[in-house]
């Protein structure tokens, strides 16, 4: 009966179609796409508005009822899924749509936070701009879901994290006080910069309804090359020579071994080898400039000249159109979802610096081949950055459950050997119920216990999104 008062008063607040009661209407929601989580909720709300979310927030803050905010349901981490227990409530951002402005002049864009990523960009590509970040699962993905999960994707060589495209940003507080900092100010030095404790907190600290965020000129000039190469550390010697060369006009770098282009050959639809023999590794190559009398495809053709006369590159295949460059990123896109066919994989979101990345992935490899012999190391992504998806597919007929059991044991041995590079457990996905026990092993206390006291004030009733990340 108390369920019921609650879903009614919440179709008071919000409508009764936006009040999820039934199993079948409730289950997208309660499902991440890795099948690592399933959760149990008595109700999924979808307010229309930042007023709604409010009230909801309000009457929830009353009742002290848990509130798990959700977007575009594609988190890695499970920070998104209702626990188990079946006491918490899922709070869907996706009906809050709209573009309330775009300023081409001032290359701003100020969206809901519901809105779709692809169509974002579509919103930018309108008035001749670009919004930058790309991820793989930007075509149901949520700018309010990227922005609390600071998502990283294959753009943060030039334009740098989700954290770094955030001018403004609107906020429902746990006691459904609404924040209002949608400012467009490329410098404001007025005291504490409020907006960056809500970005990567992965709703924790309140929900995202809105945010400002920065535009920037669409490249008029485009240019792609898929690279083979030997090692990782060939990879890099490419990678240092672009960067030096081209400067920020090196817009993607994005590392791949040949294991997870056979993957995605026998998987992805639509991909072909881009290259006429085979190699260990390759690169995904991308420059582009706002100027049409840019240089761009002489200056790619220069850099990759050089490299193959230096040894650091064996082949290389030019994109001689738009189409072609997409199906060289469609390749890149598609290296993770087509691990799923392969059966388990164990999955690891690190960082180590820049120059360490070939060390650091032979000392890995050959970590978890010697741990489980035979496992399939498919590890890609964005060098220039230092960031690693160092997936492992379980070895070619194994027990699948079996080999996900593993699961502990293999991120120990793959977290210690990042610690020792001095790098990071996290790189993009965040931490949300995924990562959150290993927290400990990677902050300090007074790290620790500086978040716990910004939790407690900000939500001292711990009923948003209550146990991720801490």
């Amino acid at each position: 009966m108390v369920q019921t008062a609650h879903a009614d008063r919440f179709a008071e607040l919000i409508g009764a179609a936006n009040v999820l009661t039934t199993p079948a209407d409730q289950e997208p929601y309660l499902t991440e796409w890795r099948d690592l989580y399933r959760g149990v909720t008595p109700i999924v709300l979808r307010p229309g508005s930042t007023e709604e979310v409010s009230a909801v927030m309000k009457y929830a803050y009353e009742h002290d009822l848990k509130i798990v905010p959700q977007g575009g349901n594609t988190g890695l981490v499970g920070g998104q899924i209702p626990q188990e227990t079946g006491d918490e409530f899922v709070l869907s951002l996706a009906r809050l749509t709209k573009v309330r402005e775009v300023d081409a002049a001032g290359f701003t864009i100020t969206v809901e936070a519901g809105v779709v990523l692809e169509n974002l960009h579509n919103e930018a590509e309108k008035v001749d701009r670009l919004f930058p970040l790309s991820l793989g699962a930007q075509g149901s993905c949520q700018i309010g879901g990227n922005i609390s999960t600071n998502a990283g994707g294959t753009a943060v060589l030039s334009y740098g994290n989700t954290r770094d495209l955030v001018l403004g940003l609107e906020v429902v507080l746990p006691s459904g006080e609404i924040w209002d900092g949608l400012r467009s100010l490329r410098k404001d030095n007025t005291g504490y910069d409020l907006k960056q404790l809500f970005i990567g907190a992965e709703g924790t600290l309140g929900i995202i309804t809105a945010a400002s965020l920065k535009l920037f000129p669409k490249p008029k000039k485009l240019e792609a090359a898929f690279v083979g190469l030997a090692t990782p550390q060939a990879a890099l010697g490419l990678f240092t020579e672009a960067k030096a060369q081209a400067g920020p006009v090196l817009t993607g770098f994005e590392i791949m071994p040949r294991v997870g282009l056979e993957f995605c050959l026998s998987h992805l639809s639509g991909a072909r080898d881009p290259l006429a023999g085979e190699h260990a590794w390759y690169v995904l190559m991308e420059l582009s400039s706002g100027s049409d009398a840019f240089p761009v495809r002489d200056l790619l053709e220069g850099i990759l000249g050089e490299a193959f006369e230096n040894g650091l590159v064996e082949d290389a295949a030019f994109a001689e159109s738009l189409a072609q460059v997409q199906d060289f990123w469609h390749i890149r896109h598609g290296m993770s979802e087509v691990q799923k066919a392969e059966g388990g994989s164990i999955k690891h979101d690190v960082s180590v610096p820049v120059a360490s990345v070939p060390d650091f992935l032979d000392k890995a490899m050959a970590a978890v081949e010697t741990f489980v012999p035979g496992c399939r190391p498919v590890p890609f992504g964005h060098i220039g950055d230092g960031n690693i998806h160092f997936n492992v597919s379980q070895p070619v007929g194994a027990d699948k459950s079996a080999y996900l059991s593993k699961w502990d044991e293999m991120n120990e041995i793959v977290h210690g050997i990042v610690g020792d590079f001095g790098g990071s457990i996290s790189a993009e996905h965040g931490i949300g119920r995924l990562k959150r026990d290993l927290l400990k092993s990677v902050k300090s206390d007074i790290e620790l216990d500086l978040m716990r006291r910004i939790k407690r004030e900000f939500d001292p009733k711990n009923l948003l999104n209550p146990g991720r990340i801490l």
